[in-house]
Formats: structure tokens, C-alpha cells, sequence
């Protein structure tokens, strides 16, 4: 059995406000641009800066995540490439985009613009705290 992996991981700042879209079944599609930067000195010893723009479609966002997506915001992305093929007057055109879903998008800036959906420590400690009450009143369960 063969193994491959596509996995992708981004930081960069979001080039555009994301724009969303319904697919037929009513599922949310969500299009922005990153912009990542990759610095190299060239020949004469100068420092360069080369930017890369990616294309990112995220399926399923919540409200709230659209809404911080806007244009200048630091963001992770991780996901999966891929790459579609159309033609348009004839001649075929490529297209490569990163797509991910709301488990894959982390908001950097910001207090209350963090967003990090595999991130639930403080409600875990919340809820543990209100139903189970101290752990060392319950040594002596089984499990």
C-alpha cells in the first residue's frame, strides 16, 4: 500500500476580503488571497524580498470567521493542494489553490480575533471544573 501526503501550512496576510459563495447543497464556500514573503540575499549581497500570492477556498466557515477575514490580517492556513483545470477561449488555464476548512484557519492578530477551533483548553477546564468538582474527590472511580 502506497502513502503520500498533501499538506500544506501558511502564514501570511490575507490579500483580499474573503468573499463567500453557496454551492447547490447550501454548503459555504469561502475565496482569499495570502500573501507570504521570502527573503534571500541576491548577487550583490542586498536583501531581497520575493512575495508569493496563494489562493485559498475554505468550506463551512462559521460567520464569525468570515467576518475577520479581511484584507491585511495575519493568518495560518493548513490544508491540502489542489489544482483545477478550465478552458476559456480556447486555451486551457491552470489554477492552484490551498483548500481547507474552519479546523485549518487560525487568526493571528488581535485579542478577540484569535480564532482556534482545535484550541478548546479553557472551555475543557471550565466544563471539567462545573461538573466534576476536584479531582481528588474522585480517586476512586474505575475509569
Amino acid at each position: 500500500m502506497a502513502f503520500s501526503l498533501n499538506k500544506i501550512m501558511l502564514i501570511g496576510n490575507i490579500g483580499k476580503d474573503a468573499e463567500t459563495r453557496f454551492t447547490p447543497n447550501n454548503a459555504s464556500v469561502t475565496s482569499f488571497s495570502i500573501a507570504t514573503t521570502h527573503g534571500y540575499k541576491n548577487k550583490d549581497g542586498q536583501w531581497t524580498n520575493e512575495t508569493t500570492w496563494h489562493n485559498v477556498v475554505a468550506f463551512n466557515l462559521s460567520d464569525f470567521v468570515k467576518e475577520k477575514l479581511v484584507k491585511g490580517k495575519k493568518i495560518y492556513v493548513e490544508g491540502r493542494l489542489s489544482k483545477r483545470d478550465y478552458e476559456k477561449d480556447g486555451v486551457k488555464q491552470y489554477f492552484t489553490e490551498v483548500v481547507t476548512d474552519s479546523s485549518g484557519i487560525i487568526l493571528l492578530e488581535g485579542k478577540d480575533d484569535n480564532y482556534n477551533p482545535g484550541n478548546n483548553t479553557s472551555q475543557v477546564a471550565e466544563t471539567s471544573s462545573d461538573i466534576g468538582g476536584s479531582t481528588e474527590e474522585n480517586n476512586d472511580l474505575p475509569f
